[in-house]
């Protein structure tokens, strides 16, 4: 079975009916997607579609607010193959006929990433260092979407600080195959997508911070490989979790990275973007304003480059945000809660878990118009 957008798309009377609910949802209001397709990008946010299933008032946020989705888990190797050549794509072909009945671009989140390999392909892997897993995986899955997917995160967080010389994190694919395993993985997913666009995807390159001016310059430098051998990289994703734990985004440093990829003839897309907060223990309103400043600042710099095309968040609103006010992040406010509750949500996300737009959706919706 092959998802196509033309061969996904049916039950027209209940995609109408959702249309019209995304249009009630948008009416008078202006979305992210509008304010970004009139500079000439794209919005979208990551999610699960299962919680876009059940809870309407997220679907209609969804459907109104983006031009991509992102599949947050469902298409992780670990969920598509638990075993060997049984492949588990119900979910994914659940998010993918979702997308195409709404007439939505998906971006293909991800295919080799340490976090989610299998066991039974972690340990071939590491015995017999034989490709064929990846192979057979890419070519089951990366044909199945064709008619969906245009960008594929074919390589997510190659990078880690602090280890070997050239960068490369310490994983399954570099102990197999050594550092042309990122090669391989390109030249098969061109294989099996000649037309979409190949990307790494990588975390971490915000901040003024020893660890993050090592990526920068790692990831640089492995861009740089990569395009000189050949590769058929097409575009990098930066994930931009934002954390106001770390102080102000390096927004100088930021700039001139982008530009140097830039200067590779590559494209860019914010591929995660969200905020961990800091001042829990601080009014709402005023936890809200340091999310949307830091986001403001973030932005300005980061869309003024050409290269960047788009805009995806990891989430769209509180209530499903990976990022969780945490038991250590409780105890930097010894007694601030003394009569019970606590912060409530982590608030890094445009909107609210009553699907309210708060500050941060106007700090994005106006640094996509303003570019």
């Amino acid at each position: 079975m092959t998802i196509s957008r033309r061969g996904a798309i049916t039950g027209a009377v209940a995609a109408g009916a959702a249309l019209a609910c995304t249009r009630a949802f948008a009416a008078n209001r202006g979305t992210l997607g509008a304010a970004a397709a009139r500079a000439g990008r794209f919005f979208g946010c990551a999610g699960q579609i299962d919680q876009w299933n059940a809870e309407g008032d997220l679907r209609d946020a969804v459907l109104a607010e983006t031009d991509y989705l992102v599949p947050e888990v469902e298409l992780k190797w670990a969920a598509i193959e638990p075993n060997r050549g049984q492949f588990a794509f119900k979910s994914l072909d659940g998010f993918m006929n979702f997308a195409a009945r709404n007439r939505k671009k998906v971006r293909g989140h991800t295919l080799l990433w340490h976090d989610s390999v299998p066991p039974w392909a972690q340990a071939q892997l590491r015995e017999n260092r034989d490709w064929s897993a990846i192979g057979e995986y890419f070519a089951a899955v990366i044909p199945r979407y064709g008619g969906l997917i245009d960008q594929w995160d074919v390589v997510n967080e190659p990078i880690e600080t602090g280890g070997r010389m050239d960068g490369l994190r310490e994983n399954v694919f570099l102990e197999a195959f050594g550092p042309e395993y990122i090669d391989r993985a390109f030249a098969q997913a061109r294989q099996f997508a000649p037309n979409a666009k190949l990307m790494i995807n990588e975390y971490g390159i915000e901040y003024d911070l020893p660890e993050e001016r090592d990526r920068r310059y790692l990831l640089l430098k492995l861009l740089e490989r990569l395009r000189d051998s050949g590769v058929p990289l097409d575009g990098l994703g930066i994930q931009s979790h934002l954390d106001l734990r770390k102080g102000s985004v390096a927004v100088n440093a930021v700039s001139a990275f982008l530009k140097a990829v830039d200067d590779l003839d590559l494209f860019v897309v914010v591929t995660e973007l969200d905020v961990k907060e800091s001042a829990y223990t601080a009014p709402v309103d005023v936890r809200d304003r340091f999310v949307a400043d830091e986001v403001r600042r973030y932005l300005e710099a980061v869309l003024e480059q050409r290269a960047v095309t788009g805009v995806v968040t990891w989430g769209l609103c509180d209530r499903h945000s990976w990022l969780k006010v945490t038991p250590e992040d409780l105890a930097r406010f010894p007694g601030a809660w003394t009569h019970g509750g606590g912060p409530g949500l982590n608030r890094g996300l445009p909107l609210n878990a009553a699907m309210e737009r708060k500050p941060v959706y106007f700090a994005i919706k106006d640094q996509l118009s303003s570019t």
